[in-house]
């Protein structure tokens, strides 16, 4: 049915899951979905749907930065159906106002990346989140007695840089962490009229070096991926 997903018509849920890596995808499968179909393999970007406590469910990776998230969320948004993709994990803390392990969910993504003007010509450098799942994670959040907060955040599409000063672009909204996919994910979600909503993990805090090993990574993300399904139940 697209370019990039093998995935027929019918077997990609309304709801979409999306790590970068297709083997945290993988992982989510077989830790938390029943009944779970492999329905897309493609350059080996998993997809899977099953059922989370009765809700179906499409776990996928969505690859690392805007062009690769762009590409897949578009595909899922445009030709599958989808409805609400909510994105899932890890970024950079800025300010020691955070530590490792926070939940973070994006309020909105700011970002130097052309990917919204010329996809969509949005001049716009930063971009709510849009549609109601981001309301529906911090809503299922609250119930839960999660502590998650609520941020402005930065998509660089650099990951290694010279100049090791906070971006400006960080500094003009307030974007107290930074990570590389949510701004052409709500691009994409705005255009199209669809929901998006991306929720992190705090891996590692820039100014003093502290950061999660990736031996305690396994275990460090399994509040958030419990929060994501446990949100899928209401949206």
């Amino acid at each position: 049915m697209s370019i990039h997903i093998s995935a027929m018509e019918g077997q990609i849920a309304d709801v979409v899951l999306m790590p970068g890596d297709p083997l945290r995808a993988r992982f989510m499968v077989d830790k938390y979905l029943y009944g779970a179909e492999l329905v897309s393999q493609t350059r080996n970007v998993l997809f899977y749907t099953g059922t989370y406590k009765g809700r179906r469910v499409t776990i996928g990776a969505s690859g690392m930065g805007c062009p690769s998230i762009g590409i897949y969320s578009y595909e899922l948004f445009s030709m599958y159906g989808v409805e609400s993709i909510i994105r899932i994990g890890t970024c950079g803390a800025y300010s020691t106002e955070l530590s490792v392990y926070d939940m973070i969910l994006a309020e909105a993504a700011s970002s130097e990346s052309t990917y919204a003007r010329f996809a969509w010509g949005l001049e716009n450098d930063s971009i709510v989140s849009p549609g109601r799942a981001t309301e529906v994670i911090a809503d299922t959040a609250s119930r839960s007695g999660i502590s998650l907060r609520k941020t402005n955040i930065h998509s660089s599409d650099i990951f290694y840089r010279k100049d090791p000063a906070l971006p400006a672009i960080a500094n003009k909204y307030n974007c107290l962490a930074v990570e590389m996919e949510a701004f052409a994910l709500f691009a994409n979600a705005q255009e199209l009229g669809k929901s998006a909503a991306t929720l992190l993990t705090v891996s590692d805090v820039i100014p003093t070096h502290q950061k999660i090993s990736a031996d305690q990574r396994e275990t460090a993300l399994l509040p958030m991926m419990e929060l994501a399904l446990e949100s899928t139940l209401a949206i």
